[in-house]
């Protein structure tokens, strides 16, 4: 099963889920677009987002970090991030050229535009059927207002949620320099004005960009990029000049989430800002993977929660809630369809959507917020990201000739060897590399974990404390 991000086609790798992310995308690429991500759970072979790949060295010293994408898998989706890709959600797919100097504001543009139109066109037609109707006797009776539109809504329903929640988000738009970028989602961390997206919503701002932030009530703000991870597809932001009412969501605990549980989407689906959608879980530890679909690109990775609730393009990096309103995800890709829309090329949701466990974001975001830099947990060795059900095995050689098994690291002090595959972390089935990756970078360095594998045949199980390394490279 292939996933895209918002603005990114994403290939699974090693430990990690693979992660889709999309974002609404017009012509040049939003910025925020959630990412299509394609779901790698162990199973049949077409349910695996990660195509035959390179090895990939996991943790190594050696070599870019995180492990660049293995080949075929989907990238973020053009509308919301601001990369070039596939749909959030959507197979892997390459996304559409982007315009020179163009901007994805020309397709939101168009959009809403269209809404003005048909909304005038109403407004004319229902004001001429009223004047002809007029004195003729019509039987049509109106329910009383009864000032309907001034009643809060109770906290527990969806209404009171939104209410609530909505002034909490922002929609955030990044350029690069030389003008191509696009729109996401974000909201705010902390009361110093930290905000919380994905890193494929802020890339195009990253070196020299420009970066705002707006809230449903209309105030803007420039903001600056504090830190981002792009293994974890995590970023966080700061508003310059915040103001003194910022109200920080509060945060749920994506470890006691079940499936079946009612979600709350918030977001930009394809620039229109302030969108809530519902849904429920529709499953937990999802492997997925993502990247921009480059050909230097590191690949994201995730063991993400699956959401029907409707996330399109735009969506990147908004909230995903509970009930209550506590944020248990942020919203990062979609499955979908190959087909696009909106004459963006890219597609939307089916229903299908991915985010990250807000517990791994927390930790991520408060990493960034510390040190501008993330922090990974690793075994140290290196795996392979072809595909494959049986689990994941280290690979006879690392990136760029080092060692598969990192001397004097984790995997090698527990005793793991190259040609070892592993089949379980804790309790957790390990169909693959990317699979892998995506279950360890759930955790903390210096968490201690047991690590089932075979060699020749026979099952082992050792304990391993994972080691850390700082820093995309």
């Amino acid at each position: 099963m292939s996933t895209e991000n918002e603005g990114n086609a994403v290939p699974p790798a090693p430990s990690a889920p693979p992660v889709p992310v999309a974002s609404p995308a017009p012509p040049q690429g939003d910025a925020g677009a959630t990412a299509q991500l394609p779901p790698v759970p162990p199973g049949p072979p077409e349910q695996h987002p990660y195509g035959p790949g390179p090895t990939q060295s996991y943790g190594a010293p050696e070599g870019s970090w995180p492990p660049p994408p293995p080949p075929g898998t989907p990238g973020y989706g053009e509308a919301g991030a601001g990369g070039s890709g596939g749909g959030w959600g959507s197979s892997y797919q390459q996304p559409a050229p982007k315009p020179a100097g163009g901007g994805r504001g020309g397709l939101i543009a168009a959009v809403l535009v269209a809404a003005l139109v048909a909304g005038g066109l109403g407004g004319g037609l229902g004001y001429t059927l009223a004047k002809d109707n007029d004195g003729q006797g019509s039987t049509t009776v109106s329910a009383a207002d009864n000032g309907a539109s001034q009643v809060k809504r109770a906290p527990g329903t969806i209404a009171g949620v939104a209410s609530k929640s909505l002034p909490s988000t922002v929609t955030i738009e990044a350029e690069s320099n030389s003008g191509e970028g696009g729109t996401g989602t974000g909201f705010v961390f902390d009361t110093q004005g930290h905000i919380v997206t994905n890193n494929h919503v802020v890339a195009e701002a990253v070196d020299g960009g420009k970066l705002s932030a707006t809230f449903p009530d209309g105030r803007k703000y420039a903001a600056e990029v504090v830190g981002h991870a792009q293994g974890y597809d995590v970023a966080v932001i700061k508003l310059k000049n915040a103001p003194s009412d910022l109200k920080p969501l509060s945060l749920g605990n994506s470890d006691q989430v079940a499936v079946g549980d009612e979600t709350i989407a918030i977001g930009a689906p394809f620039g229109l800002s302030n969108t809530v959608t519902t849904g429920i879980i529709s499953a937990k530890n999802r492997p997925v993977a993502s990247s921009d679909g480059s050909s230097s690109s590191k690949a994201s990775y995730m063991s993400a929660l699956q959401t029907d609730a409707s996330i399109n393009p735009g969506n990147s990096g908004g909230p995903l809630l509970n009930a209550s309103g506590a944020v248990i995800g942020i919203n990062s890709a979609i499955q979908s369809t190959s087909g696009g829309s909106f004459g963006s090329g890219q597609s939307g949701s089916i229903g299908l959507g991915f985010a990250i466990p807000i517990n791994q974001a927390k930790y991520v975001a408060q990493q960034l917020i510390k040190n501008g830099k993330p922090v990974y947990a690793k075994i140290g060795a290196s795996v392979s990201l072809e595909e494959s059900t049986d689990g994941a095995k280290i690979t006879d050689q690392g990136t760029g000739g080092a060692d598969a098994v990192e001397s004097g690291g984790p995997a090698a002090k527990a005793g793991l060897k190259p040609g070892d595959v592993i089949t379980k972390l804790d309790d957790s089935v390990i169909d693959s590399g990317p699979t892998l990756i995506g279950e360890i970078w759930t955790h903390k360095p210096g968490d201690k974990v047991k690590v089932t594998y075979t060699r020749g045949g026979d099952q082992h199980t050792v304990d391993l404390t994972l080691g850390s390394r700082v820093g995309d490279s």
